[in-house]
């Protein structure tokens, strides 16, 4: 755990050092339009979820075969180099190539939430997802922050300062990280399975996850279309620089890390799964609702604070599907589940940015919305709470579940 933990840690500092400024770049490029820049952003951030799509089931297919750790490693040098393109990037269509390489190596996350579950029993299953949580926390914390005051200095710099952790990351990686999946375990490989198409076919053998997966897909467009158009929301609405920005996303990784780390694990022991789950549902919905109707830029603040309580779902989640899966289809489920949420990432771009966000902040449109995105998205985390509460309901918790999942 402490292994897998740094190596989130500093992969998730790395991403999160260029996610304030990578939208300010598209920006630069196409002359300083707001309303443009969200139509780029959103192509560049769908190529993105395009290429993962097709990847991520091959590369947790590959895992189940030959073993987490050599995965992760690819993963990560590949993480590296394309930070280095995108530094380097002269023009949009270099973005582009860096944007695939990003999503041909995507996996790593895929990869590491396989390996959790390899060495999690069931009594500390939610308590080691919650871990990779706070550690996701904590690079939130430090990343955007670091990229925001990087990016003051030069647009570009935080490419190299990213490449130069997942780099890092790499070596470490290389010199201490073990194998969590003894060959004994590891399952056979085909192209069958490994396919986007394949993969989720292997979903339908889980009942439990495959309901899941349904609700993902409203889940994976609400928090993908809040990613895309967050740093361009709240430049456009309340005049936030890198650095604020920078400063927001921190307060997010603060509070992922009190939350996840500190109330996952009494809160889902005293409730059980499925009704955390439902819990992080329903404060997410009201989340939402008060980031497209902030009037002041210290209410989005306040609502990081409150809508952070709905970070117990993710561990919950995380935890019910690892214990419904075995061993040998963990890395396959992983990736059927990132490929799906690759899938939604596709389109959340091009819905929430070039469609919603660029609408309702052009002239076209008949009166000024910037929130909108942030409205739709309050809908469909609603959609999502009442697709589970049906499914919970269809599918009983078993006799040994945790207090309340039934």
């Amino acid at each position: 755990m402490v292994f897998i933990l740094i190596t989130v840690f500093i992969d998730v500092l790395g991403i999160g050092i260029i996610i304030p400024i990578l939208p300010e770049l598209v920006k630069d490029f196409v002359g300083g339009s707001t309303a443009e820049a969200g139509r780029w952003f959103g192509i560049i951030a769908a190529t993105y979820a395009l290429t993962q799509f097709f990847f991520a089931p091959v590369l947790g297919s590959l895992s189940d075969r030959f073993g987490r750790r050599p995965i992760i490693l690819i993963s990560l040098f590949g993480l590296g180099i394309d930070y280095l393109i995108q530094g380097f990037a002269p023009t949009i269509g270099w973005l582009f190539v860096g944007r695939v390489i990003a999503g041909v190596m995507g996996a790593s996350f895929t990869t590491a939430n396989a390996y959790i579950a390899d060495v999690s029993g069931p009594d500390d299953r939610a308590r080691n997802f919650g871990l990779v949580g706070v550690a996701f926390g904590l690079g939130f914390i430090f990343g955007p922050a670091l990229g925001g005051f990087l990016g003051e200095i030069h647009l570009r710099l935080p490419f190299f300062g990213s490449a130069a952790l997942a780099l890092i990351n790499w070596l470490y990686g290389f010199f201490v990280l073990p194998e969590s999946l003894p060959p004994e375990k590891r399952g056979s490989f085909s192209w069958e399975k490994a396919n986007p198409l394949g993969s989720l076919k292997v979903l339908k053998t889980y009942p439990l996850v495959a309901g899941l997966a349904v609700s993902f897909i409203f889940i994976g467009l609400a928090q993908r279309g809040l990613e895309v158009v967050w740093v361009l929301y709240t430049g456009h609405r309340f005049g936030w620089d890198e650095g604020t920005n920078g400063l927001s996303l921190a307060l997010v990784g603060f509070m992922a890390i009190l939350v996840q780390g500190g109330l996952v694990q009494p809160f889902i022991k005293r409730f059980g799964e499925r009704r955390s789950i439902l819990f992080g549902l329903v404060v997410a919905t009201f989340a939402f609702l008060g980031y497209g109707m902030a009037s002041e830029g210290w209410m989005m603040f306040a609502v990081i604070v409150v809508g952070a309580l709905g970070g117990v779902s993710g561990p919950a989640i995380q935890g019910l599907i690892a214990g419904t899966v075995e061993s040998h289809d963990q890395g396959k489920v992983q990736g059927a589940i990132t490929s799906l949420m690759s899938l939604t990432s596709i389109f959340a771009p091009l819905i929430f940015a070039t469609g919603l966000f660029s609408y309702f902040t052009s002239p076209a449109a008949p009166f000024e919305l910037p929130g909108a995105p942030f409205l739709v998205g309050s809908a469909l985390w609603a959609v999502s709470f009442f697709i589970l509460l049906r499914l919970f309901r269809r599918i009983p918790a078993q006799k040994s579940s945790g207090p309340g999942d039934g």
